[in-house]
């Protein structure tokens, strides 16, 4: 029994056939959409690479961009192909192809699919690639004369300030990372030396924080330098001094704004595979309905279309009865061309009789 069977006269028929043609064509600029929004995606994970590290996430964008090109490859041809479906005669020069594009069709929106999913699983990734990022940008902070490392305290500078955060999870961790170059450090000062001797690992820690953690908002002047220190500073009390530094970690600041603009990006995609999804069920009504007017021979005549000829189980076992032929063909191909002691029966007598002996 047929699955969601429905009857078509040549006039719907017709009005199909030019429905799914602009439909088709409005896909191919849903294509470019998506294409344009995986080269979003990438710029904008390019231009954070340098906070990111542990795990390679263009994979998203990557997919994004390769669906796109599909889409409006695929979609161009669907709409070549129901702009000549309008006349039924003109059917049959595609008649073989519609089958083949209809499966790959289908795959293909499973694919956008599984990138809509993408898009909204990969927040744990990005958030365990910002999270090593940042801590290893902050600990190369001071490293303005390291080859490779000179760019990193620009960049951790322009974070703070654009995003308006301070440290990776907040303003502390820099009170653990030396973020002050030995170059800067007044050696001949007795408490500079016996704060490095102090460390074990011999490192300049202080309760300060740069100058891109403070709070533009602040109404006093930028405390950066000693910051839990409350008589080191006027009227202040560091616990409940929040307007003077960002409070927000940068990690969480980039991840918000990255989850932003990747549910963003998802919602489009996953919009898109319903469109898709409903243009490919139109083209297989517009083929079925097609296939039974020329079985009947009438071009004029009304037809029956469907999803799947047969129910969804008879339609799993068809096909596994047909992958099982297959296999077992090619294992008597195999076995007669592979064992050389296969004895062929003469049949010279029989064919040339008493006489050829």
């Amino acid at each position: 029994m047929a699955v969601l069977k429905v009857t078509f006269t040549k006039t719907k028929r017709d009005k199909l056939a030019q429905v799914l043609w602009i439909l088709n064509w409005i896909s191919v600029v849903t294509g470019a959409i998506l294409f344009s929004l995986g080269i979003f995606l990438k710029v904008e994970i390019n231009k954070r690479g340098e906070l990111m590290a542990g795990r390679d996430i263009q994979y998203v964008p990557n997919m994004l961009i390769a669906v796109g090109l599909i889409a409006c490859a695929i979609n161009f041809l669907g709409g070549k192909i129901c702009y000549d479906c309008v006349d039924s005669t003109k059917f049959l020069r595609w008649k073989l192809i519609m089958l083949p594009y209809i499966v790959c069709t289908f795959f293909f929106t499973f694919c956008v699919l599984v990138g809509a999913l993408m898009c909204y699983g990969m927040h744990w990734e990005l958030e365990e690639s910002l999270d090593m990022g940042l801590t290893q940008a902050m600990r190369f902070y001071k490293d303005t004369d390291t080859p490779g490392r000179c760019f990193l305290k620009h960049t951790v500078d322009m974070l703070q300030i654009e995003f308006q955060c301070c440290g990776n999870n907040g303003y502390k961790d820099w009170f653990q990372i030396q973020w002050i170059s030995n170059r800067y450090l007044d050696m001949s000062k007795k408490e500079v030396v016996d704060r490095l001797r102090s460390n074990v690992e011999g490192k300049y820690l202080t309760d300060g924080v740069p100058y891109s953690c403070c709070n533009i908002n602040s109404p006093r002047p930028c405390i950066q330098q000693q910051i839990t220190n409350n008589s080191a500073h006027f009227n202040y009390e560091h616990q409940t001094e929040e307007l003077n530094l960002w409070m927000k970690g940068c990690r969480q600041a980039l991840l918000e704004s990255f989850t932003h603009i990747m549910r963003s990006i998802g919602f489009t995609v996953l919009i898109t595979w319903l469109f898709e999804l409903s243009v490919l069920t139109g083209v297989r009504y517009l083929q079925t309905s097609l296939e039974n007017v020329l079985r009947q021979g009438d071009p004029n005549s009304d037809s029956c279309g469907w999803l799947l000829e047969n129910s969804l189980m008879e339609t799993a076992r068809t096909n596994m009865s047909i992958i099982k032929s297959l296999g077992k063909s090619n294992q008597i191909n195999t076995g007669d061309n592979g064992d050389p002691n296969i004895d062929i029966p003469s049949t010279s007598k029989a064919h040339y009789g008493p006489e050829a002996s």
